[in-house]
Parts: C-alpha cells; sequence; structure tokens
C-alpha cells in the first residue's frame, strides 16, 4: 500500500509502543489506494487519528478509528493504524486481529508484515514472527529496515549466528548506522568472531567515540585474554561517561585480575556518585576482601543489605564471608535472620542463618545451640535433598552429641552428593574410628589427605574464589551487554 504524498515515515511512538523491544514499524500514512474506497473526509478523519498516534495519543486515535474500521472496514491502513493503536495500549491481541487483516489486504506491503511479526513477537509466537519478518524482506530484500529487523529478532532470541549476515546486509546497504554496527558487533562477540567484532567497533570509533562503544571493545580484548587492553577501554568507557555501569564494568575487570587496591578506589568512586547502589557496595566488599581488609568488607556487605533489604544478593555474599570478622557476629546473624524472612524457601538462606547462629555462640564460647542450628539445617536439607554441607554439618551436630552411628549417616550423604569435600571424608573417618570401624575410618582419611594436599597445592585458591564471587556479582546484576546499542 502507497502512502499519498510520499514515503513511510518512521515514528518516534512506534518505538515507545513496542519499548525498543523489537524493530520499529511504519505507520500508515493515508488510506488511499487500499481495496476499499474513501472520501476526503474520511482521509482528513484518518490524518488525524495518525496524528494523535505519532503524539502518543492512543486513546484519541482508536476513537477516530473506530467509525473509520465502520465505514472502512477493508481498508488495510485503516485495520494497520487499528492494530497499531491497540499495540501501543498494550492490546496485542486485539491488535493481531487488524494486522493480519491488513496483511491479507495488502500482501505486497512488507511493512504490514513487518508490523504484524513485531506484534506476534510480543504475543511469544515466535515461529510466525519469523516468518513474518521473513516475508517482510523477501517484498524488500534491498531495505536496511528488512534485513536489520530479522537481525534484531534473531538477536532477541539469542541467535546471534543467525543475525550476523543480515546485520553484515544490512551495513552494505547503510554503514553509517551506529546500532546495527553496534548489533553486529555484539553478535559477533556472543559468537567468539572477536577479530571482526574488534574490527567492526574500531570502524564505528572513527565515525563516533562514544563510551558504550569503548566498554564494547573493553568486553571483547577481555573474551580474548587481552587484559590490559580490556582494562584501559573500561577506564575509558567510565571517564567518558561515569554511568554506574560503565563504573562497575571497569572495577570487575580489576577484580578479576587481583588489582584490588585500584578496584577499590574506582568502587569507593562509584559508590559517591551512586550511593543507593547495591552493585557498587558488593563491589566494594569484594574489593575489601581480596585485599585482607576483612573488618572492612564484611561491613560493605552489611551495608549493602540495608541499602535494599529485599535484595538477596547482599546476603548471599554476606554468607560467604561470615568466619572472617568474629567481632560483628552479632550484625551478620540479624542480617541471616532477616535474609530467612525474606527467602524462607531458600535452602541457602536457612543454612546460612544456622551457620552464623552457631558460629556467634561459638565466639561467645556458649558452644553449638543445636535446639536452633539443626532445625534450620534440616530445613536447607528439606528444600535441597543434595545440600552436601547441610548434612556435613548435622553430622558434626550429631557427633557433637556424641551419636556417632548418626553422624556417619549424614557424612556419607555429604560425600555421597559432593565427593570432593574433604572436611566431610575427614570427619567420617573419625565417626568411623569411633565405631570401631578401623579400616573403613583409615580409607576415608587417606581420601581426606588425597584431597586435602591437592588443596594445599593450589595457591590460586582465593584468586578463585575472588573471581567466582565477581563473576557471580556480573551475572546477577545483568552488567553485560544486552543487545540494541545504548540510547
Amino acid at each position: 500500500m502507497s502512502p499519498i504524498g510520499g514515503g513511510r515515515q518512521l515514528t518516534t511512538a512506534l518505538v515507545l509502543c513496542i519499548a525498543a523491544a523489537l524493530p520499529p514499524a511504519a505507520r500508515p500514512q493515508d488510506p488511499a489506494g487500499s481495496t476499499s474506497p474513501v472520501t476526503a473526509a474520511l482521509a482528513r478523519q484518518f490524518q488525524s487519528a495518525a496524528a494523535h498516534f505519532d503524539a502518543g495519543e492512543y486513546a484519541a486515535a482508536e476513537q477516530e478509528l473506530k467509525p473509520l474500521l465502520k465505514q472502512a472496514p477493508d481498508n488495510s491502513q485503516v485495520n494497520e493504524l487499528a492494530g497499531l493503536v491497540y499495540a501501543a495500549q498494550g492490546r496485542n491481541h486485539e491488535a493481531s486481529a487488524y494486522l493480519e487483516k491488513a496483511v491479507r489486504l495488502d500482501p505486497k506491503s512488507g511493512a504490514a508484515h513487518t508490523n504484524l511479526a513485531a506484534d506476534l513477537a510480543r504475543l511469544g509466537d515466535n515461529t510466525r514472527a519469523e516468518a513474518e519478518f521473513r516475508k517482510a524482506l523477501d517484498i524488500e530484500p534491498g531495505s536496511f529496515e528488512a534485513n536489520h529487523d530479522l537481525a534484531e529478532f534473531y538477536v532477541r532470541l539469542s541467535k546471534f549466528q543467525a543475525a550476523i549476515p543480515y546485520f553484515e546486509k544490512a551495513r552494505t546497504i547503510d554503514s553509517s548506522s551506529f546500532e546495527n554496527g553496534y548489533d553486529l558487533a555484539l553478535a559477533e562477540l556472543r559468537t567468539g568472531k572477536l577479530d571482526d567484532a574488534r574490527q567492526e567497533i574500531q570502524a564505528l570509533l572513527q565515525q563516533h567515540d562514544a563510551a558504550e562503544l569503548h566498554s564494547l571493545l573493553a568486553d571483547v580484548e577481555e573474551r580474548a585474554g587481552n587484559y590490559l587492553a580490556s582494562a584501559h577501554e573500561y577506564e575509558l568507557a567510565a571517564h567518558m561517561d561515569p554511568s554506574e555501569d560503565n563504573l562497575f564494568a571497569w572495577g570487575c575487570e580489576l577484580l578479576l585480575h587481583a588489582t584490588y587496591e585500584p578496584a577499590a578506589q574506582v568502587f569507593s568512586a562509584g559508590r559517591a556518585r551512586y550511593p543507593r547502589s547495591v552493585p557498587m557496595a558488593l563491589g566494594m566488599g569484594i574489593a575489601l576482601y581480596g585485599h585482607g581488609t576483612y573488618d572492612k568488607a564484611v561491613e560493605a556487605f552489611l551495608n549493602a543489605t540495608d541499602l535494599d533489604p529485599s535484595d538477596i544478593r547482599p546476603y548471599q555474599f554476606l554468607a560467604k564471608v561470615y568466619d572472617v570478622s568474629p567481632g560483628q557476629a552479632d550484625a551478620v546473624t540479624e542480617r541471616m535472620r532477616r535474609f530467612v524472612q525474606i527467602a524462607p524457601g531458600s535452602a541457602q538462606a536457612n543454612y546460612d542463618y544456622a551457620m552464623t547462629l552457631w558460629k556467634a555462640r561459638r565466639e561467645a564460647s556458649e558452644g553449638a545451640p543445636p535446639d536452633q542450628v539443626q532445625p534450620l539445617l534440616e530445613r536447607a536439607i528439606a528444600l535441597d535433598p543434595k545440600f552436601a554441607d547441610a548434612y556435613l554439618q548435622l553430622g558434626i551436630l550429631s557427633a557433637g552429641q556424641r551419636q556417632y552411628q548418626k553422624a556417619v549417616e549424614r557424612y556419607q550423604q555429604a560425600v555421597k552428593f559432593e565427593p570432593d569435600l574433604a572436611e566431610a571424608h575427614y570427619r567420617l573417618g573419625q565417626a568411623l574410628g569411633r565405631l570401631g570401624e578401623a579400616q573403613a575410618a583409615e580409607q576415608e582419611l587417606n581420601i581426606y589427605q588425597r584431597l586435602h594436599e591437592k588443596q594445599m597445592l593450589d595457591t590460586e585458591e582465593k584468586r578463585k574464589e575472588i573471581r567466582e564471587f565477581v563473576l557471580t556479582l556480573q551475572g546477577s546484576a545483568n552488567s553485560t551487554a544486552s543487545a540494541g546499542a545504548p540510547k
């Protein structure tokens, strides 16, 4: 369908209506030239509805379209605009009926197929959406938008390899598109084509020196193992745009390579700029822990739990280091109690609370409180029947009460679910010895000795722990690059 008075224009309103999650489509400009004849008055009313749509006044556009739909029910552009108006209001099932009708009325319209594809994708019907995006491309194979839209669709399904040829075709049509180039480089990064991604980013930097490009190039260099280049690019991005994401990425890169003091400086600057940021507080805690400043590390994690008490991440990090700062046992225990309250169905939360309670009593020389600890550990196992550490601790409780047979059973469960858990083998050997089973005890102690020696030879143990902390934080904060160039 060809609009009167020129080509289609892309509308900001449409981009907003699909929340930048799918490619924007063109709205019909005029109902002329369709299968249903229209009068000049109807054409003016259509233009008024379209103007309301462009202005984001969707209810007004809907009201103006209602009489048009009655008077020109077989007009493709009227149906198409109605579909876009409903989609803009999140009424996607209603939208699809009109968009499908628009396609039936004008099957040679690439934009109509794209609009329908976008709506189908929002409804989760990706098979039909893909077919419609492909039909749009078949109709307009030389269209930048048709190639780019199909590529973006594949990216949002994490089909990066499938997306690359269409991004490349779009680039040959219009090499000036920043968004297309950025997303092509991102797809190349995700598929391990690091040289191609680097080349694409460097070409984009010649056109536009942007912080998001330096951040993406840093991701490429990190993946390639070029630490110095990666850290340099993250630093450039953070200086150009000291956003929370850029400062966080720079600090994490420093942490990953054990440069803890500089990392702490970056996170300190980040906390000053973003005092309510949980990731910044956690990053600071990890940096201090890596540096060996344990009391301050625990303080940072405690602070993170208070920034957003409903966020479970700070409790998880605090639990991992709860035994490095004895003087703060009460504060840690109070936070772990809160952790169980906000996540009662979490096996880890119940376990962590049990362990901090137990540690607090030991620090106070009051001994283990099985009446408090045991129910929490049993709850953890009920929630996760393969929780090896919980079985180990229950075994220790049983041994402390001289219930050695029960202790053996619990230690055996621990090593069943985690065969490399050295302490479980050691304590199992001790308990078997108490029961007079010397041969079995010796076997378990030999396993312990082998595992212990292996651990002692691993001089990178703490660094591995820090790396695990950082990767966990990066994943939970979703700080990696997402599809689509930053706006």
